[in-house]
């Protein structure tokens, strides 16, 4: 079966130029005209030019009074319309080209989330989709994506359309997630149950904790970063009934997963739940207080204050036997406790790394 192309003109020509016509035929003036109209001179000029629209009302009286039926008058303006329409579309897909590179199309036609093409205009078109908006323009004040482009960029580096584009990644995976409604009180009784997870591989922790999220109204998703996003973890709302927490797995120590999940979650517990909330590799938040709450929420979290203090106090060394021993009467993985001493550089970043885990598995690497 054969595919017809439809060619539409480039060229808008407005149904009053058709009515010149018919008048000269006629042998009348536009005067004549707008006196058998009873419409004023300059409105009937309007119409001649294109300014204003032929009405339905209007094309019934050009029908009685020239003769040509008032369906032909309101097609012409509709083409017309039509026509500027689709010369305006042009020019604003035109103007959006330069997008195509900053919203990761390239990535994201590999990650199978676009379909190929080859024009332009037709990546800006695939783009929108993704999106689900009618200009690539408006992305940036869209409230999900708008805290991206409020922090601006870190030394020039950091892409905001990049990391729109990766929250747009984790929207797609959430949509196909069913959860009950959101309920904060459910998730605030779990999270102290999540930690003892980590003693167990990842493969094994990371299907639980989708799991057990959902069951609460959230929806845990991975999602590997894009080029120039810097992101490490992000929180928002997708509806008033689900939450999303995402995670890039930039990073792919274990401890550092789980200290950027209970800082996601922190934000749902401490903080207004229905914000955006982006956690990048060096903190450039305006609402640099709220980061530090969610910061602190997670070290505790997962490492109780009062033991932890009293763990220092005890040790100077920090060998593998202490932290395993420590680890094991706080029920966390050692490499929780690794990654703490070494954040707080009580350990070089070299020691004790054979305690730490890393997750590695393609089925986590492109679940996007």
């Amino acid at each position: 079966m054969g595919i017809s192309n439809e060619l539409h003109s480039d060229l808008a020509v407005p149904p009053g130029e058709y009515l010149e016509e018919v008048l000269e035929e006629l042998g009348w003036t536009k005067k004549e005209l707008s006196q058998r109209l009873e419409r004023p001179a300059p409105k009937l000029s309007q119409i001649f030019n294109g300014k204003k629209a032929i009405t339905p009302q209007t094309a019934l009286q050009l029908e009685d009074v020239v003769g040509v039926p008032a369906h032909i008058w309101l097609r012409l303006e509709d083409e017309y319309r039509l026509v500027l329409a689709r010369n305006a579309e042009r020019a604003q897909l035109e103007q959006e080209q330069k997008l195509i590179t900053r919203f990761c199309y390239a990535e994201l036609l590999k990650r199978g989330v676009l379909d190929k093409v080859t024009r332009a205009i037709d990546k800006v078109k695939a783009l929108r989709r993704f999106f689900n908006v009618s200009s690539l323009m408006l992305v940036s004040s869209i409230d999900r994506y708008a805290p991206a482009f409020r922090l601006g960029a870190s030394g020039g580096k950091r892409s905001a359309e990049a990391t729109a584009a990766w929250l747009q990644l984790g929207v797609l995976q959430a949509e196909g997630v069913d959860t009950p409604s959101y309920n904060k009180r459910k998730l605030e009784r779990l999270i102290p149950k999540l930690p003892p997870l980590s003693r167990q591989t990842p493969d094994s922790f990371l299907p639980q904790l989708k799991e057990l999220l959902a069951e609460v109204g959230v929806v845990l998703v991975i999602v590997p970063h894009l080029p120039k996003t810097y992101v490490q973890g992000a929180t928002f709302a997708l509806s008033s009934a689900k939450r999303i927490v995402m995670l890039s797995l930039r990073y792919r120590w274990a401890d550092i997963l789980w200290f950027s999940l209970l800082h996601e979650l922190g934000h749902l517990v401490l903080h207004q739940s229905r914000e955006t909330y982006l956690d990048f590799e060096q903190e450039v938040s305006h609402s640099a207080e709220l980061e530090h709450e969610a910061d602190r929420f997670a070290a505790d979290t997962l490492i109780p204050p009062e033991e932890y203090s009293s763990f220092t106090e005890q040790t100077e060394y920090y060998s593998a036997t202490e932290i395993r021993a420590f680890a094991g009467m706080i029920n966390v993985h050692p490499g929780i406790v690794v990654g703490r001493l070494q954040h707080e550089k009580l350990l070089r970043h070299q020691w004790r790394n054979e305690l730490r885990s890393k997750i590695i598995g393609a089925s986590i690497e492109h679940t996007a």
